[in-house]
Order: C-alpha cells, then structure tokens, then sequence
C-alpha cells in the first residue's frame, strides 16, 4: 500500500488532490496535513512513499520544510505542489532536495504523471525547468536581481510584496524583528532598490506575486 502525505493549508486543494489519487491509486493510504508544524510531525518516525507539499503555508513555508527535511537525512521524496510559476520556484526547490516540481494549474494527468515518476525514485522535472537549469549553468551571471536573494531572502520580499509589514513577517516566519529587518537591507541592497514601494513594484512588474 503507497502511504501518500498531501501538505496545503487549503482544505479544498487537499480534498481535491486525494481525490485524484484515491481514484488513480485506489489501494493507497492519503493523509493530510496543514502546516509546516503538522507534516514535520507527521513526517517524524514514518516512512512515506511521497509527499505532495504546497509552498505558501502561514508561518514557515514549503521551503523551510524542504530545508529542514534535507538536514535531517529525511528520503522521502517530495513533489513541491504549488501556485507560482515554475520559473520562479522551482530551481530553489530542487536545490533544497524536491524531486520534482508542479504549478497548481497543471492538469491532473500531469500530476499523476509526475507522481508516477517520483515514485519509482527519479526526479520529475519538466522541458521548460530543464531549460532553465541549463541556463543558469551556461550563464550563471546572467541572473535577475531577485534570482540573487537567497531563500530567506526570497520569502521575505513576496510578504513585503503582499503588504506585510516587518513585524508580520517576523510573526508569520517565527523569526526576530531585527533579523528581518536585516534580510530588508540584503534585498534593497542586492535589488538596487530604495524602499518597499519599489520592492513592491519590482515583484509584480515580475510576477513574483
């Protein structure tokens, strides 16, 4: 029986994705968890055949989840199931240890096929991703300002991009408020830019949010 662990804090994309694989693979077992606290535990002690995790969760997100199961040894593969553009994720999370990447507009015949593959323990990664990675290795300077930011980095320029202010992000990432004001000064700094407006500005003229 395939043990499958499905994390998203939207209990209508949970219900949605079991759906599909409970009617794909029928004898398989479908768990659900919500937030990066609930799949750790989940994940702790068990061994599971996949787990399917979103990357914007409150609190830590998806990729602090791929971060901290890499650093824990943890072999289950994991498929990074999420609403931003691959372009924008995806190398970040296959560095951090996914075996594959999806954006949640996919069909669910892609879905099923990524799963497929990940299963029989090879990583999942589309044309257009391997594209990228064949640029980044061909032109490694040729990067966008935000492609400079690390992960951190990254996290905390799409909340100031959604309006969050210094202390809800500390909040929401479980981190001082003068750490983030610190990661603040790295990307105004790495960016070029002068303020959060312009933050702001430069993650939508991107598409980032």
């Amino acid at each position: 029986m395939k043990q499958i662990l499905i994390c998203d804090d939207h209990p209508s994309i949970r219900k949605g994705i079991k759906l599909i694989l409970e009617s794909e693979f029928p004898a398989s077992k479908v768990s659900e968890a919500s937030n990066a606290a609930e799949v750790l535990k989940k994940m702790n002690g068990k061994i599971w055949d996949i787990l399917i995790l979103d990357v914007d969760m409150p609190g830590r997100n998806g990729l602090d989840v791929l971060k901290q199961l890499k650093d824990e040894g943890v072999k289950t593969p994991v498929l990074v199931f999420s609403m931003h553009p691959e372009e924008l994720i995806a190398i970040r999370a296959i560095k951090l240890g996914a075996a594959g990447y999806l954006s949640k507009d996919t069909a669910d015949e892609e879905l099923i096929k990524a799963i497929n593959h990940i299963m029989l323990g090879k990583k999942y990664i589309t044309a257009s991703l391997a594209e990228q990675m064949a640029t980044q290795i061909e032109k490694p300077d040729n990067k966008a300002p935000h492609e400079l930011l690390s992960d951190r980095e990254f996290q905390t320029l799409l909340l100031i991009a959604k309006g969050k202010t210094i202390s809800k992000i500390a909040e929401e990432l479980s981190l001082g408020i003068p750490t983030i004001s610190t990661y603040r000064s790295r990307i105004l700094e790495k960016t070029g830019m002068k303020n959060s407006a312009e933050l702001t500005t430069y993650a939508i003229r991107n598409n980032l949010v």
